[in-house]
C-alpha cells in the first residue's frame, strides 16, 4: 500500500483535530465509539431494536414539541386558534403537529413492546434489577406525558378527558385528593390547570425523562445486552451462594460498634 503523502496527513490532521481536541479533554469520542461497537450476543435480532425504537420515537416527540411551543398558547382563550393557526397557516404545521399528536401513541405502544419483551425474556433478572425498575418509571412517565399533553389543545374532547382523569387522580387512595388539588390548581378545570399541565408536559416530564434515559443506556452498556431465552448464554449471571468477606465496607460492614471486643 503506497505511503500516505505529506498534503493527505496535513488534511487528515485538520479533520481529527476537533475529535482528538474533544477526546482528550472528555473522553466522549471513545465512549461514544465503545458505545457503537461493543460486543452483543451473536443471536440478538429484532426485538432488541424496540429500545432504540421507543429512544428514536421520544427524539422525535421532543424535536416536535419544541417546535410547537415556538407557535402554542397556553391560554384557554388563545390556545385552541393557536393549534388552529399551526395547523392551517404555519408552514408544515399540520405535519409537525401530526407527528407530535400520533407518536406520542406510537411512543406509548413502543414502550409496552420493549417492555414485554424485557419481560419475556428475563431481562430484568439480576444484575439488571435496577435498569428493570427505571424502565417502569419511564412507562409512568411517558403515559403522564400523554396525560398532560391532552388538554393542551383545549377543546371539547380535550376538557372533558381531562375531567375524567382528574377524578380518577382525585379518587386514589392516601394522596389522591392532594395530587388532585395540586395539578388542577382551583375547584374546577381552567386557566391554572392549562398553566400547569403545560409546565409539567413541557419541563418536568421531560427533563426526568432525559435523565432517566441516560442512567438507562448506561446501565445498558456497562451490564450489556441480555441474550434471548433460547440462547446457550444466561441474560444474568448466578449470584453467589456465600457473600465474599469484604463484600460490605464503610458504614454498612456489619462490625463491633461502641463496645469493645472480649
Amino acid at each position: 500500500m503506497a505511503a500516505k503523502s505529506e498534503r493527505r496527513k496535513q488534511v487528515e490532521g485538520m479533520i481529527l483535530y476537533p475529535l482528538d481536541w474533544l477526546e482528550e479533554r472528555s473522553g466522549l469520542v471513545g465512549g461514544i465509539k465503545y458505545f457503537l461497537f461493543r460486543k452483543v450476543p451473536k443471536d440478538t435480532g429484532w426485538a432488541h431494536t424496540l429500545g432504540s425504537a421507543t429512544l428514536t420515537a421520544f427524539l422525535v416527540q421532543a424535536i416536535t414539541g419544541v417546535i410547537l411551543a415556538m407557535y402554542y398558547k397556553p391560554s384557554t382563550k388563545e390556545a385552541y386558534p393557536s393549534i388552529q393557526h399551526i395547523t392551517n397557516d404555519v408552514d408544515f404545521g399540520w405535519l409537525v403537529r401530526g407527528m407530535h399528536r400520533w407518536g406520542a401513541s406510537v411512543f406509548i405502544i413502543l414502550l409496552f413492546f420493549h417492555m414485554a419483551r424485557v419481560f419475556l425474556y428475563g431481562a430484568y433478572k439480576y444484575p439488571r434489577e435496577l435498569n428493570w425498575i427505571i424502565g417502569v418509571i419511564l412507562l409512568i412517565l411517558g403515559m403522564f406525558e400523554g396525560f398532560t399533553g391532552y388538554l393542551l389543545p383545549y377543546d371539547q374532547t380535550a376538557y372533558w378527558a381531562t375531567v375524567v382523569g382528574m377524578n380518577i387522580t382525585a379518587n386514589g387512595p392516601f394522596v389522591g385528593t392532594i395530587l388532585g388539588q395540586i395539578m388542577q390548581g382551583g375547584p374546577a378545570i381552567g386557566q391554572d390547570t392549562l398553566s400547569r399541565f403545560y409546565s409539567l408536559h413541557m419541563l418536568v416530564a421531560p427533563g426526568l425523562i432525559f435523565a432517566l434515559i441516560g442512567l438507562h443506556l448506561y446501565l445498558v452498556i456497562r451490564l450489556g445486552v441480555s441474550s434471548p431465552p433460547w440462547s446457550k448464554d444466561a441474560a444474568g449471571r448466578d449470584r453467589d451462594d456465600e457473600p465474599k468477606p469484604d463484600a460490605r465496607t464503610g458504614l454498612v460492614a456489619p462490625t463491633n460498634r461502641g463496645r469493645p471486643e472480649a
